[in-house]
């Protein structure tokens, strides 16, 4: 396969685009960022241009709104290939268009030994030839509402190849971004967050992470249950979230003995975490499983207590002997302490 051109000696005129642009720039941009450029320099490069052609002319002919040929040049004038300068009016939109030389750009370029843009160009341009990747990028456009920069492009192909996900996965980083923050997508940085949470979770697929959604769901509705039935109206702190996993994961506590156990928190004043651990660590030494072994322990303590109580109930109730001891006591009660010396120092005379 090779092309051709067919010669004409028809002149309709032409305009003689920089190879530089098709070449480097080009590849950067979004179809309509190119078209804007092109009808512009086609205007400069006339030999009769239209004095009133103007960014309005652009909007009209491209049938877009004048905001997106704005973010056109905005676009261009981030690559440093044109110049957009104000004009004095009321008119937001109202702006003159400097096209810079784009062969000095390049030769400055390569004399200030900056990373090469035709480097990143030939990159972006070889990724778009996975269909995939297209794919990824027109997506990505649809959910934030504006074409993707070339920079934002290369820091998408390296978060890709940092955390080895698919495509469609980054496309569901972004669904997911654009969802928790009432519609609107957060930046890269808070993009590139979700992917490594998914990562270091061990996501990599869409149904993962669907899975793995679905079950934070049904773990926030039982810290959700477990906090009402304690009459708590606020959510779980990160120690509150790791006990009651503990019981779940770790114990194996089924749900019912776990409200069981919070139930118990009538007894105290202060309910808390802290206190149903204490109850739910009792059960686990004792095996518990079900609520009939919540009730079979607690017919065995309170048989125990039972048995105490009638234990000291009986040793209260055993009659005092006396003996010959508490015979000498209440001797001793029937004298008095003058008496009781008088009795020592007679005793005492034999012995000397």
């Amino acid at each position: 396969m090779f092309f051709y051109k067919e010669e004409n000696d028809i002149d309709f005129g032409e305009t003689t685009i920089p190879n530089i642009f098709i070449d480097i720039y080009m590849p950067m941009g979004d179809g309509l960022y190119t078209k804007v450029y092109l009808l512009a320099y086609r205007q400069i490069c006339s030999s009769i241009p239209d004095s009133k052609f103007d960014n309005s002319s652009i909007a009209r002919i491209l049938e877009v709104p004048l905001s997106d040929v704005i973010n056109a040049w905005k676009f261009w004038e981030k690559q440093n290939i044109v110049k957009m300068h104000k004009n004095d009016s009321p008119d937001a939109f109202d702006y003159s268009i400097e096209f810079l030389d784009l062969k000095r750009l390049y030769v400055e370029n390569l004399q200030i030994n900056t990373p090469s843009i035709k480097s990143n160009s030939d990159r972006i341009v070889s990724a778009g030839h996975n269909p995939s990747i297209t794919k990824m990028f027109n997506s990505i456009n649809r959910i934030i509402g504006r074409f993707l920069d070339p920079s934002e492009k290369l820091r998408i192909l390296d978060i890709r190849e940092k955390f080895n996900v698919n495509p469609d996965v980054i496309v569901y980083a972004y669904e997911t971004s654009k969802q928790n923050n009432n519609g609107t997508p957060k930046n890269l940085n808070y993009i590139e967050g979700i992917l490594r949470n998914w990562y270091d979770l061990g996501l990599y697929t869409i149904e993962d992470i669907e899975n793995n959604v679905i079950e934070d769901k049904k773990r926030y509705d039982i810290h959700k249950l477990i906090f009402k039935s304690l009459g708590f109206n606020r959510n779980p702190g990160s120690e509150e979230k790791r006990i009651m996993d503990t019981w779940i994961d770790k114990y194996n506590m089924d749900i019912e003995v776990i409200l069981e156990a919070c139930s118990k928190s009538k007894n105290t004043s202060n309910p808390s975490i802290s206190y149903i651990n204490g109850i739910i660590e009792r059960y686990k030494k004792n095996n518990v499983k079900t609520l009939d072994d919540i009730e079979k322990l607690e017919e065995e303590f309170n048989q125990k207590k039972q048995h105490r109580k009638n234990t000291t109930s009986n040793n209260n109730s055993i009659p005092k002997v006396k003996t010959r001891f508490h015979n000498i006591n209440e001797t001793f009660r029937n004298y008095s302490p003058e008496e009781l010396e008088k009795i020592l120092k007679e005793s005492q005379k034999g012995k000397f």
